[in-house]
């Protein structure tokens, strides 16, 4: 059984339980005694912005983090003129919610682009749009690196060295990194960075999923449950906790198995396997 004191800094991802109602989930929060949670932008849309700010607000609930903004590497003016104008709506919907942190998936290559040094400048210059606009509303920008695999479709920032360099053209109070164990646990310079970032108050976010293997089809649904897989959640917290980093610790898995299970069970094993993993000690 785990203690209210136990599970204080978890965080969960509305999407590692996205078969809960946002209703749903706020509720089984408040029967397991969890505190906060990291929001997607969809479903609280689906379910209206203020109903959904009043409802986790009621629930006595802290919106740990919102996903996502990002997708900032087109080339098209008019693609790029989209794209800026969601992130500004991204950024007053995190702040509606109450939250500090908007995490951004940075984007892929545009079709038929090959040059991922062109993409990340783009993403610069969004960013010199962007970061000002979030911190007039209190939110931080998170550049989340994205494992390798994605680099092509989903996110040309794959490092938290590359991540660093855009974000440390802003104040940190603007733009910082996610650290997300499932996108950063096979790079031998991670710690550093994570090092690096906490000198300078970057770390916005800390996120936990496992690595198991085979990945599945596609492979954007293979994050696997806590424990199940080979990444040290353990020496991750102490990477991050030496950095200074003292935040929520969230929970976001995309897991096709898990998603098709019962999701207050899903839920009260994800606390389980936090605590077992990540906050006790063996």
């Amino acid at each position: 059984m785990s203690t209210r004191t136990e599970l204080e800094r978890f965080s969960i991802n509305q999407m590692t339980v996205r078969q809960l109602s946002l209703p749903e989930l706020a509720d089984a929060c408040g029967r397991l005694g969890i505190g906060q949670v990291g929001l997607w932008r969809e479903p609280v849309q689906s379910y209206g912005l203020a109903k959904s700010a009043k409802l986790v607000r009621d629930a006595g609930l802290t919106v740990t983090t919102l996903c996502r903004g990002g997708f900032l590497t087109a080339t098209d003016p008019d693609e790029r003129a989209a794209a800026l104008a969601d992130n500004r709506r991204a950024v007053d919907e995190a702040a509606a919610l109450g939250t500090d942190t908007l995490v951004l998936v940075s984007g892929g290559l545009p079709p038929g682009a090959r040059d991922l040094r062109a993409a990340r400048g783009r993403i610069a210059d969004a960013l010199t749009e962007l970061a000002p606009y979030a911190g007039e509303h209190g939110v931080r920008l998170a550049i989340e690196p994205l494992h390798p695999m994605y680099a092509s479709d989903r996110c040309v920032v794959s490092t938290l060295a590359q991540a660093l360099d855009l974000a440390e053209r802003f104040p940190a109070h603007q733009v910082g990194v996610a650290v997300d164990t499932y996108h950063v646990w096979w790079d031998d310079q991670a710690p550093a960075q994570i090092a690096r970032a906490g000198t300078a108050g970057r770390i916005h976010t800390f996120q936990l999923a496992d690595w198991t293997t085979p990945l599945p089809e596609g492979v954007l649904n293979g994050r696997g449950q806590i424990g199940d897989g080979v990444i040290d959640m353990r020496e991750w917290r102490t990477h991050v906790e030496s950095a200074g980093y003292t935040g929520p610790i969230e929970v976001e898995l995309f897991n096709e198995t898990l998603w098709a299970g019962d999701g207050h069970a899903v839920l009260a094993e994800t606390a389980r396997r936090f605590v077992a993993h990540v906050i006790r000690r063996t």
